[in-house]
């Protein structure tokens, strides 16, 4: 999450700031350019209109002053003066490369249809020219020539790059608090074009907006809209209300056929499913209710895939399913998203609680993980400390959060854990306690 700094106003000022704030981040086109417009100060206090030369540092080489198009025409990096930069690190070969480009195109072209002073420049990882020719070409903004070597490591350097997609937003001043904002991917995904111009005043807002969208937000406000009050059910197309699941605990199951993850997860899910509402049943309780949000690519890989499950789902092609995506920052699947009988979020991470604590983990609430992260914290004592894992050479060494561990994924069963693991301090292979088989060499004693 992106953090914003406070400072302390009189209570007249406070109300001039916040008015000023609601006027500078109305979407309108119209206040969209004149974002860009204002002055920034020289080291003497006096207002200027921005030089290039900042950009020109950063982008030129001593040989070089211009940038790609796409058809492969050469822009002078002075055409960028007044603009905010996006820094594209990313390369044809990597998949999460492509999916984030099309996402970037989209709100790169309503930024520019717009008329907003905002440009992007790729810095390539690719592989050859060829490579680099056949993606750019694909892209719609400019690029460093693949040639420049140096300019792209020290990008890459200068800004921390440690993985791709990544993108740097380069703010139109050099104000060093907010010149640079290093989350761009997470921020296009999450508020797309509503993310502009990126400041850190803007994404403030966004996050408020957000906080008291989350606040406000019902099953029915979630589900449904002006078309549609219903869920799909079995035998299809049976269709449930959404109003008869008011007052029960919801899991939303973003998911789809094509994801091997998914696969792997989903008959977990199915059984974890059953087990709770048993469970339930024979307390007299409320049930608890699982909807597919889908992913799929067509009607046939839906259908064929909902055939095999025992809950509702939205309806494929439902706008629905765009907006909770959104809504919850969905961008890996499958994703659980628990909401309580009220309709709020409970929790993000079903997923990993059901892969740590299986029916226990119902109903998902903070204090039930407390309750079961001190009971695992218990059994954890009775543990050896070393153990020789039937599939791994080395030998594995029991780790907590607290000293050595934090999220992963099991190398054994392919699910989410947190939490105690036993990680291989030479290699970082890390299984579930409870994926460990033990091989011949006898395990370490747990005192040891």
């Amino acid at each position: 999450m992106i953090e914003a700094g406070t400072v302390s106003v009189s209570k007249s000022k406070e109300r001039e700031r916040r008015e000023k704030e609601r006027e500078f981040v109305r979407e309108s086109d119209e206040e969209m350019k004149d974002d860009f417009q204002a002055p920034v100060l020289n080291t003497n206090g006096d207002s200027q209109q921005l030089s290039s030369s900042r950009f020109s540092s950063l982008l030129a080489s001593k040989d070089r002053d211009f940038l790609l198009s796409p058809t492969g025409a050469q822009v002078k990096i002075c055409d960028l003066d007044g603009k905010i930069i996006g820094l594209y690190f990313g390369a044809n070969w990597y998949p999460p490369c492509w999916n984030f480009t099309q996402t970037l195109d989209g709100v790169y072209e309503q930024l520019k249809s717009s008329g907003c002073n905002f440009e992007i420049v790729y810095v390539s990882s690719d592989e050859d020219a060829d490579a680099f020719n056949d993606y750019h070409a694909r892209m719609p903004w400019l690029a460093i020539p693949f040639s420049d070597l140096e300019t792209k490591k020290a990008l890459n350097r200068k800004f921390d790059v440690e993985g791709i997609p990544c993108l740097v937003i380069l703010q139109p001043n050099d104000n060093k608090d907010d010149a640079t904002l290093r989350d761009g991917v997470e921020l296009i995904y999450r508020y797309g074009v509503r993310a502009f111009p990126f400041t850190k005043e803007r994404l403030q807002r966004l996050q408020e907006e957000e906080r008291e969208k989350h606040e406000k937000q019902t099953l029915t406000s979630l589900l449904t809209n002006h078309d549609k009050d219903y869920l799909l059910g079995h035998p299809r197309p049976r269709q449930v209300p959404v109003a008869s699941l008011i007052g029960k605990t919801v899991g939303l199951y973003f998911s789809a056929q094509w994801c091997h993850p998914c696969a792997t997860f989903a008959p977990k899910l199915m059984a974890i499913y059953q087990k709770i509402n048993q469970m339930l049943v024979e307390k007299g309780d409320e049930g608890f209710e699982v909807i597919f949000v889908s992913s799929d690519h067509d009607q046939d890989s839906f259908d064929s895939y909902f055939d095999t499950m025992p809950w509702l789902a939205l309806p494929f092609g439902d706008p629905t399913v765009k907006d909770l995506a959104k809504h919850f920052d969905v961008n890996a699947i499958p994703c659980l998203v628990i909401l309580g009988p009220d309709g709020k979020t409970v929790t993000r991470h079903g997923r990993n609680l059901i892969n740590l604590y299986k029916e226990n983990a119902y109903p998902f609430t903070d204090a039930k993980v407390e309750m079961l992260e001190k009971q695992m914290d218990e059994e954890a004592k009775s543990l050896p400390r070393q153990v020789c894992h039937s599939r791994h050479r080395h030998k594995l060494t029991l780790v907590s959060e607290g000293n050595g561990g934090g999220p992963f994924i099991c190398c054994d069963c392919d699910e989410q854990g947190s939490g105690w693991a036993y990680q291989c301090l030479e290699c970082g292979y890390e299984v579930h306690p409870k994926c460990v088989t033990v091989g011949a060499a006898a395990a370490a004693d747990p005192a040891s």
